[in-house]
């Protein structure tokens, strides 16, 4: 009997060495006859035991995983502790500087130090993660803001101390008296200032475009007169640009000037902004970036804004606050404090301009 099931073990032995060996079939071919030769090795009295002995069989069987496993695990855990010494030392500040650090990454990514210095931001960061990763803000600037109040003829002197660096929102509706950018500035005017033909291409300057697909200020000035003018049926547009060009500048302020309530020894940015849009559109709701506080004119249309505080003054300052910005008005606003909002309201274009003042 022993010699019978040996011989059987070596016929069966045989056949897988010739069904491995046939290149001819295919996945599903080598399934079945390894089925087939399984039941012929069972009705012969093969044991499941014997059956798994066969050289062609333990050969043929998946490898043991566990040092595989062992492996991965002590690789993940050495890159862990990697992590966590750099988070450490980057947190600490010992006993490499950050400096240092980043330095060192830069130099092997191929920068000079002086390329790194010279550039705010090498690596810039999403919008939608700066306002995770800002200190936070101190709440008592809102705490006793309860409306945005609208005034007039208000003196540098009462502006400064009730608006200028307390975080106090205001609109002055007087603002943009006797300036001529009320009449003159247009979508056909920027067109014309910074369209195809113009040598102010505003190339070198920031450029949002929100939500539409413009890549660039000639783009936008390449758009279907009837999407310009709103028409039934075209898409809402809303775009914003700094004007970086100093001849373009220069341009621009024969038709507006610094707002009269700005205190005698504040200065404005140098770079102004120019947001212009449709209505039924504007900016979502998000917190800026910048270096001091903002005033912004209202040229033309109408815009509403909407203000909330920091998610850290939800509960010690008002939840929102609204106030519709109409031309000739400017609305003060420090940006790096209070998420804002805003929609063209109306059936005109809005076109406003604005900068930071110190």
């Amino acid at each position: 009997m022993e010699q019978t099931k040996g011989n059987a073990a070596h016929d069966i032995t045989a056949q897988l060495s010739d069904t491995l060996l046939n290149d001819n079939l295919s996945v599903a071919d080598i399934k079945d006859m390894f089925q087939n030769l399984h039941q012929k090795a069972l009705s012969l009295g093969l044991t499941q035991q014997q059956i798994c002995n066969l050289n062609y069989v333990t050969e043929s069987t998946p490898h043991n995983w566990s040092c595989s496993w062992k492996l991965i695990f002590r690789l993940f855990s050495v890159l862990s502790l990697a992590v966590l010494v750099s988070s450490i030392v980057w947190a600490l500040d010992w006993p490499i500087s950050r400096t240092t650090v980043a330095m060192a990454v830069w130099r092997f990514r191929g920068f000079k130090a002086e390329e790194v210095q010279s550039e705010s931001c090498l690596l810039p960061l999403s919008q939608s993660l700066q306002p995770l990763l800002r200190p936070p803000i101190d709440c008592e600037f809102c705490m006793d803001v309860n409306s945005i109040k609208k005034v007039t003829n208000i003196s540098s002197i009462e502006f400064s101390e009730k608006y200028a660096h307390t975080g106090r929102p205001v609109v002055v509706k007087d603002a943009a008296r006797n300036w001529s950018a009320t009449q003159v500035f247009s979508f056909e005017f920027f067109k014309g200032l910074y369209g195809p033909f113009s040598p102010f291409r505003g190339s070198n300057c920031q450029f949002f475009p929100y939500k539409t697909e413009f890549k660039n200020l000639s783009h936008v000035f390449t758009m279907d007169e009837d999407r310009v003018r709103q028409k039934q049926g075209t898409k809402p547009w809303y775009i914003g640009w700094s004007n970086c060009d100093s001849s373009a500048a220069n341009i621009l302020r024969h038709h507006y000037e610094r707002p009269y309530f700005l205190p005698p020894d504040s200065e404005s940015s140098n770079t102004d902004w120019i947001f212009m849009g449709s209505p039924g559109y504007g900016a979502h709701m998000h917190i800026d970036d910048v270096n001091y506080p903002s005033w912004q004119a209202q040229i033309t249309g109408h815009k509403l804004w909407t203000l909330q505080p920091p998610s850290e003054c939800f509960f010690s300052c008002p939840t929102e606050m609204v106030v519709t910005v109409h031309p000739g008005e400017i609305i003060v606003l420090d940006t790096n404090r209070w998420y804002h909002s805003t929609l063209i309201l109306g059936a005109d274009i809005s076109i406003t301009i604005g900068s930071e003042y110190d």
